[in-house]
C-alpha cells in the first residue's frame, strides 16, 4: 500500500500550456496524458487488487458463516441428553426453612409462602416415589424438621410435573429412618401430574459400569454428573452412627446438595441414594469417592416409611 501511494504522489506534474505550439508537441502532450491514463489505472487495479487480497472473505461467504449451523451430538451424547431428560422431571430440589414466626394460619395451605423472612438453612435433593406426592430423601437433609421443637421448621419442595410446569409445596414429613439415612416426605400434588422415578436394582451392579448423579449441588438444581460404579458393598456411617452397608462407591460427583437424590444407570433406573462424600481437606469439595444407598434397602424400607413412620425393625 506505501509503494502504490508513493507511485502515485511521485506522477509528473502538469506540463504548462504555451501559447503555441506545433504537431510534434501536441504529440507529446497527447503521450504523456496517455501514459498518465495508464499509470493511474495500473495503480487503482493493483490496490483493488491487493485490498481484494487483504479481505478474501466474500459477502456470500460471510454470509454463509454468520448463519447457526446445527449441532450435531454422537450417539453417546444424545443417548445422555434424553437420559437427562426423561430422569429429571422425577427429581425434586429440596430447601430447609426456619420461619422468623409461627404462622397464624393452620389450613393445609402451604405455610412456607408466608413467611418472607424464612431462612435458607441447608438444600438437598430426592425424588418422586409415586404419584400420590410422597419423597424419598436423606435423613440429614430433613433433620430438622425431624426434631423441630419450636415449630419453626418447614420444607419446601420444589417440583416439575409431567407437562414440565414447575411449582413448589410444602413437604410433610411422614417417615423417617436415622440409621440408614432415609426419610419420605409428602406434598399435596393435586391438580398435577407427577412422575415418579424408574426403580431399579442393585443386587446385579457390577464394577466398572456407568452410572449417573442428578440433584442440586450448591444450590444449581437440575445438574447432572457422570462416573462409573467404583465399588461395591461398602460401609459408611449413618446420621445415628451406626454402619450403613452395602452402599455403592462411584467417582460421579456429589456435592453437598446432591444428597437425597437419585443415582441411576444406564437405562434411567435408580440404583441407589446419593448419601455421602469424603471432600478435600477444607474445601468441601467431593474428592471423587462418594456413596450412595442401595436401591434395594430404599424399596424395602420406603414402604414402612410411608405407612408406618418408621422401618419395620423399629416396631417390634
Amino acid at each position: 500500500m506505501e509503494m502504490l501511494a508513493s507511485s502515485l504522489h511521485t506522477l509528473p506534474s502538469p506540463l504548462p500550456t504555451p501559447t503555441t505550439s506545433s504537431s510534434s508537441e501536441i504529440s507529446c502532450k497527447t503521450s504523456v496524458s496517455t501514459r498518465r491514463r495508464a499509470i493511474v489505472s495500473a495503480s487503482t487495479a493493483a490496490m483493488a487488487s491487493l485490498l481484494q487480497f487483504s479481505n478474501p472473505i466474500s459477502p456470500f461467504s460471510s454470509a454463509i458463516a454468520m448463519q447457526p449451523q446445527p449441532v450435531e451430538l454422537d450417539q453417546e451424547e444424545d443417548r445422555l441428553v434424553h437420559l437427562f431428560q426423561d430422569t429429571s422431571p422425577s427429581v425434586v430440589f429440596i430447601e430447609d426453612l426456619e420461619l422468623a414466626k409461627i404462622p397464624k394460619s393452620s389450613s393445609k395451605e402451604d405455610m412456607v409462602s408466608e413467611d418472607e423472612d424464612a431462612k435458607v438453612q441447608g438444600t438437598g435433593s430426592g425424588f418422586i416415589w409415586d404419584k400420590f406426592g410422597h419423597i424419598v430423601t436423606n435423613y440429614h437433609v430433613v433433620d430438622k424438621l425431624a426434631t423441630d421443637q419450636t415449630g419453626l421448621q418447614r420444607c419446601k419442595v420444589f417440583l416439575v410435573d409431567a407437562r414440565g410446569t414447575s411449582f413448589y409445596k410444602q413437604g410433610k414429613l411422614v417417615g423417617i429412618d436415622p440409621a440408614n439415612d432415609l426419610a419420605v416426605l409428602k406434598v399435596d400434588a393435586e391438580g398435577y401430574e407427577l412422575k415418579p422415578v424408574a426403580i431399579g436394582t442393585s443386587r446385579d451392579l457390577r464394577v466398572g459400569q456407568s452410572c449417573f448423579a442428578i440433584g442440586n449441588p450448591f444450590g444449581y438444581e437440575n445438574t447432572l454428573t457422570t462416573g462409573v460404579v467404583s465399588g461395591l458393598g461398602r460401609e459408611i456411617p449413618s446420621p445415628n452412627g451406626r454402619a450403613i452397608r452395602g452402599a455403592i462407591q462411584t467417582d460421579a460427583a456429589i456435592n453437598s446438595g446432591n444428597s437425597g437424590g437419585p443415582l441411576i444407570d444406564s437405562y434411567g433406573h435408580v440404583i441407589g441414594v446419593n448419601t455421602a462424600t469424603f471432600t478435600r481437606k477444607g474445601t468441601g469439595i467431593s474428592s471423587g469417592v462418594n456413596f450412595a444407598i442401595p436401591i434395594d434397602t430404599v424399596v424395602r424400607l420406603v414402604p414402612y416409611l410411608i405407612v408406618y413412620g418408621t422401618p419395620y425393625s423399629n416396631r417390634f
